[in-house]
């Protein structure tokens, strides 16, 4: 047997024990109602790592990281952190287990300083100046540790949102969070910002941080992390190193099927001019101009796409062509100038000159999502004499069957006329836009972000029907902040920074850096517009 000074050698040698994950989920179920958002799902993340999260809309990933942040009480299941059971009834007590949370959408108060935002909720009294000390002290610190500058004294509006995604990072670690969830962090960031970010998680995740990264970007997952999970229909369906996969493999695992992540088009075969537009102007009601001397040209045949950072004059470039804002300058549709002035110019008169338009925002502009989805079918084209028994009575009936037909051709789940819009997911009810729009065989097709909130599989559908459109000789207006997009469909490159065309290029021509440039203001000599 051996002795007691020999089994304190062995016990000396024996190697470390590995550390416990960051965070642990174990069975956690969530339903609302009937429907089941997670269902038994178990994930562990190790610490000092960027573990990624994807999986197509309505998956069930927002509502996993809400149950960590506290904002929802999972019906069942465990959360552990660092090893220990800990029980996170809201966001003030995944704060104090040290977690922080980074939305997609900033919470942040527009009108006050960087530091003010920095305190704003764990002050340290009544007086202010002591907290502002310290926070200015330890912003400081955290800033040259983490590569996160940003100047404290900055009103938030004034800056750009690179820099208040910045301010929001250091809320998180202000608050001393040592883990960190992140919503679709590049959604709103220029090609170099969303490098700038890399950099500061690597520099993150080097410092001790674990970070759980939402997105639905596979070159960003394959860019960023060490591992990856996977969602589908509210249920944990891998977890994988980074390393040791491709993203046509998580595509799969993603969809339940194989996805193209490229759209197959050949060259574009451009005619005759069906857009001419020059010297567009609009201001808005606080006068200021938001569009300063546009001009475009768009071929039938061919996708110009306008890439941008949002908010750049891409919205009131489609809302003067679709018909919902005044302008001055001149725009030509097949060699026919339309009126801007608002007296003759509505959504109405824009489709009789046939052009078709897939808004922005389909909640608020593409659909009344009350209505069913026939209804909401023939919106802007209800006066069409086809679909009319007579002046007075819509033919309902016929209407139904058409759209039963455009349902089957846009592969709408489920192909229900008679259910209401809201009934579908996000990306079915882009497809009944789109089919709407496309189905009336337009000679210019106006679409902003197309694929906005819509998962991998509704994706390469999109994708494809646009193409068509293209193949067959029709003019498309692509507007869209994803430059993947841009770069895979577009058979020309427009790119628009502060109401101005910075300018245009082929595909095959230029590179993300390039654009990436043009979307931040920077010129071909490298000056600053």
């Amino acid at each position: 047997m051996p002795s007691a000074n020999t089994q304190g050698a062995q016990r000396d040698t024996a190697a470390p024990s590995a550390p416990p994950p960051a965070i642990e989920l174990r069975g956690i179920s969530k339903a609302f109602g009937p429907v089941q958002a997670n269902k038994d799902i178990s994930i562990r993340v190790m610490p000092d790592t960027i573990h990624g999260i994807i999986g197509e809309n309505g998956a069930g990933k927002s509502t996993l990281m809400s149950i960590l942040y506290g904002f929802y009480k999972a019906d069942k299941g465990e959360i552990l952190i660092d090893g220990t059971p800990t029980t996170i009834p809201d966001s003030q007590a995944a704060i104090r287990a040290g977690i922080g949370m980074v939305f997609q959408h900033f919470k942040l108060v527009q009108n006050f300083t960087v530091l003010e935002n920095i305190i704003l909720g764990v002050e340290d009294g009544a007086l202010l100046r002591p907290s502002l000390s310290k926070a200015r002290r330890e912003l400081k610190r955290l800033a040259e540790e983490y590569g996160l500058e940003v100047d404290p004294d900055a009103v938030i509006e004034e800056l750009s949102v690179g820099h208040q995604q910045r301010v929001e990072i250091l809320k998180a670690l202000y608050r001393q969070a040592n883990i960190l969830i992140l919503d679709e962090p590049t959604g709103v960031l220029t090609p170099a910002e969303a490098d700038h970010l890399f950099r500061i998680l690597d520099n993150l995740r080097a410092q001790g941080k674990t970070i759980i990264l939402i997105t639905h970007k596979l070159r960003e997952i394959m860019e960023i992390t060490d591992t990856v999970s996977v969602m589908r229909r509210g249920e944990m369906t891998a977890t994988v190193k980074t390393a040791e996969t491709s993203p046509e493999e998580l595509a799969e695992l993603m969809v339940g099927r194989k996805v193209l992540l490229h759209v197959p088009k050949g060259p574009a075969n451009p005619g005759e001019t069906v857009l001419e537009i020059e010297g567009l102007r609009v201001t808005d009601a606080d006068k200021v101009e938001r569009l300063k001397g546009i001009n475009l040209t768009i071929r039938a045949g061919e996708i110009l796409g306008i890439a941008g950072v949002a908010g750049n004059g891409q919205s009131e470039l489609l809302e003067v062509l679709g018909g919902y804002a005044r302008a001055t300058g001149t725009i030509k549709v097949n060699g026919q100038e339309i009126d801007l002035t608002g007296k003759h110019s509505d959504g109405q008169s824009r489709r009789a000159r046939g052009i078709a338009h897939v808004p922005e925002d389909r909640h608020h502009y593409g659909l009344i999502l009350d209505f069913s989805a026939w209804e909401n079918m023939v919106f802007g084209y209800h006066n069409a004499p086809e679909y009319q028994k007579n002046a007075a009575i819509m033919d309902n009936a016929g209407i139904i069957e058409k759209t039963e037909a455009a349902m089957e051709h846009f592969d709408v789940r489920p192909p229900i006329p008679s259910l209401p819009a809201k009934s579908f997911s996000g990306g079915n009810q882009q497809k009944i836009v789109l089919a709407r729009e496309i189905e009336r065989n337009p000679d210019l097709l106006l679409v902003g972000q197309p694929t906005r909130g819509v998962d991998i599989g509704a994706i390469e559908f999109i994708h494809r029907r646009i193409v068509e459109l293209r193949d067959a000789g029709k003019a498309v207006l692509l507007v869209s902040v994803e430059l993947d997009e841009i770069m895979s469909l577009s058979d020309r490159i427009a790119v628009m920074f502060d109401g101005q065309i910075m300018g245009e290029r082929l595909p095959a021509e230029t590179n993300e850096r390039e654009l990436g440039l043009l979307m931040a203001g920077v010129t071909e000599t490298g000056g600053a517009s």
